[in-house]
């Protein structure tokens, strides 16, 4: 039995019990009802020319209680992640899978109050999400990237289920909701969207933040902490009950980049869940969605080439997860745009310094709620318009220009209020937190992401650069580190490796089969934080073909391409090979190089042809959990462009795949 099922407090169930309730009035039953009162607001024209399914929506729109005079008012659609089911005060009733969609229902109910008091029509419906977090080392972790494509296909076909919608508004929080809302939007065409981010939870007085907590299993493998202390700070680490991690992870790095690309309303992302000014963005983000009706302005006008580089700019600046790097490709395809290409991404990396101390690339490690408070996404762009580094003629749902925005806060009550509240109730100077480029420049932070390349990543890679301990950094900028593979087919067995001190200082652990086709592509933070608590966890580099949390730090190279299980090098590394990692952080250059063997060295050429002349390991497979369902993502991804692609769906290549078979 499972650990945290512990034991079984439920009352044994007769028979009887499920099959009759002893209430003799369940019998008595209605078979007709008056129905609602009034008269649909029907034309002869309306008649002879509307389908019949936009007649029969008037009887079910009658049928569920609107107001019968107001059903030809305009028709919008608010999708949401909302997950979970909580009574009037608040009360659980059922348990969402986490919190950053448990609160969500509320900014659905505050946007729809707005819509029905403006005259417009609110539908509502949802397609909740899982959590990265509560499925970290499960077998739950191989759905996860996957589902982001389904749910993008979900919430699209509800947008079309609406024919007679005149715009949609998505609400979504956390790391693949949010993207798989972003990437239905960006279908949208003609049509006006808006998203408005499901913002963040707070900090505790008292504890530790939703990202360290996480790591509680292996401080207690390092006797590093009690079992009771493990239990207090890990009850109240999610101090509120709704909104996204504190930390600057791919939630809240999806909020950000939803507002960068112009599609959120000014300084929405990483609002505090549950707080009035939370609501607020709910009821000015109905508004929005109707001046934008009014205006005629589509979300083709909204998220253009122009606003996917703004964003990337944008989440080079807050030095975002990488994860974003598959999702911003996404969101560029579904709005029927050029996806970024990693040349791109390390361009704009080259030219953006990060300006965004926040947790956890540190050096102070601010809160999301503190990033917030110091300004968030709009003070990040007013630094980054003085640097001529961001298009500020693109459109946003606004209805106006970036630049009217920028310039609307750069003025605001709102933005010297909220940074005033940061210095006064936290005692930070909001300039800590959202710093210009000389005084990050001063602090020694440079440019975030670098993706290396190598003979053991022919096709790329992608690593934190910033991540990276900075004792282990030599007078050039340089981070260099040689060491013996330890290699591991899954998840499971480098976790018990780390937890068992099997793991030494020095080593390389090449974690393989944790790509697209072999796990989902999963997310290993469970190894990066665990390794995080060693004594020598700096000096040990991580290779791997899956993805990292976007709080994980360290020497740690992910997107390993090609994959091990599509014949990739990496699938190709022997226990005891020496690694070479060099990742040069001024240059944002890198490698990743096998330069020896258990014997000797020899260098990366003669690595690369040694690479050339092996046989894949005989142990590779996939994950022995791995879903069917998740099985036939990777395929299809595979067949549209692959990890570099943003692991989308691309119809024409698949089906012209199909048609050579």
């Amino acid at each position: 039995m499972n650990a945290l099922e512990g034991s079984n407090s439920i009352e044994a169930i007769s028979l009887d019990s499920i099959l009759q309730t002893a209430d003799k009035s369940l019998s008595q039953i209605s078979t007709h009802a008056p129905g609602p009162g009034g008269r649909l607001p029907l034309t002869s024209e309306m008649l002879l020319t509307e389908p019949s399914g936009n007649l029969f929506g008037l009887t079910q729109s009658a049928g569920m209680g609107w107001d019968p005079t107001r059903l030809l008012d305009p028709e919008f659609l608010i999708l949401s992640t909302h997950g979970g089911l909580r009574a009037e005060n608040g009360e659980a009733i059922a348990l969402g899978l986490h919190t950053g969609h448990w609160e969500v229902g509320l900014l659905v109910a505050e946007a729809a109050r707005e819509l029905k008091q403006m005259r417009a029509i609110p539908f509502a419906g949802a397609c909740t999400d899982p959590c990265d977090g509560r499925t970290q080392g499960t077998a739950g972790m191989l759905d996860s990237l996957p589902y982001r494509n389904d749910a993008a296909i979900v919430l699209r076909r509800l947008m079309r289920s609406l024919p007679t919608r005149k715009g949609v508004m998505g609400i979504a929080t956390c790391d693949k909701g949010l993207p798989a809302m972003m990437m239905a939007l960006a279908a949208s065409g003609p049509t006006p969207s808006i998203l408005v981010p499901g913002g963040v939870t707070l900090l505790p007085v008292a504890g530790e933040d939703a990202g360290k907590v996480q790591t509680l299993g292996a401080r207690f493998a390092q006797s590093q902490i009690t079992v009771e202390y493990a239990a207090e700070v890990g009850c109240r680490a999610c101090a509120t009950p709704g909104g996204g991690c504190q930390f600057l992870g791919t939630a809240a790095t999806a909020q950000v980049v939803a507002e960068a690309l112009g599609l959120a309303l000014p300084h929405t992302a990483l609002s505090p869940s549950g707080q009035p000014i939370w609501l607020d963005a709910a009821r000015r983000s109905a508004r929005a969605l109707l001046r934008l009706h009014q205006l005629g302005v589509g979300t083709a006008e909204i998220i253009t080439q122009a606003a996917i580089r703004n964003a990337m700019v944008v989440h080079a600046a807050f030095g975002g997860s990488t994860n974003l790097l598959l999702h911003v490709p996404a969101i560029a395809f579904a709005a029927k745009l050029n996806r970024p290409l990693a040349a791109d991404w390390a361009e704009v990396n080259r030219q953006v310094p990060r300006l965004v101390d926040a947790l956890p690339n540190g050096p102070r490690n601010f809160a999301t709620v503190q990033v917030f408070l110091a300004g968030g996404v709009p003070e990040v762009m007013l630094h980054l318009r003085r640097a001529g580094l961001l298009d500020t003629r693109v459109k946003t749902v606004t209805g106006e220009t970036l630049d009217a925005s920028l310039d609307w806060w750069q003025q605001s009550p709102r933005r010297q209020q909220l940074r005033r509240w940061l210095q006064e109730q936290d005692g930070i100077d909001p300039d800590d937190v959202i710093m210009t480029p000389d005084s990050a420049r001063s602090k020694g932070i440079g440019s975030t992401i670098c993706f290396p390349v190598g003979n053991l990543a022919p096709e790329g890679s992608v690593i934190k650069s910033t991540a990276i301990d900075r004792s282990l950094i030599d007078a050039n900028d340089v981070y260099r580190h040689t060491g013996p593979a330890k290699v591991f087919i899954t998840e499971a067995a480098a976790i018990k490796a780390i937890k068992n001190g099997d793991v030494a200082q020095g080593d390389v652990i090449v974690l393989i089969c944790g790509g697209p086709a072999g796990a989902g592509m999963q997310e290993i933070y469970q190894i990066t934080s665990a390794l995080k608590q060693l004594p020598h966890c700096k000096h040990v580099a991580v290779l791997t073909d899956a993805r990292f949390s976007g709080v994980s730090t360290g020497a740690c190279i992910g997107h390993i391409s090609p994959e091990a299980l599509a014949g990739g090098a990496i699938g190709k590394v022997l226990e005891g090979d020496q690694i070479e990692i060099v990742i040069d952080r001024k240059r944002l250059t890198g490698s990743v190089q096998l330069v020896g063997d258990i014997q000797e060295l020899f260098g990366a050429e003669e690595g690369a042809r040694r690479l050339a002349a092996r046989e894949p390991r005989s142990d590779l497979r996939p994950h022995p959990s791995l879903p069917e369902d998740t099985r036939l993502w990777a395929a299809l991804v595979q067949a549209s462009g692959g990890v570099w692609g943003g692991c989308v769906y691309d119809p024409d290549k698949i089906i012209a795949l199909l048609g050579k078979s």
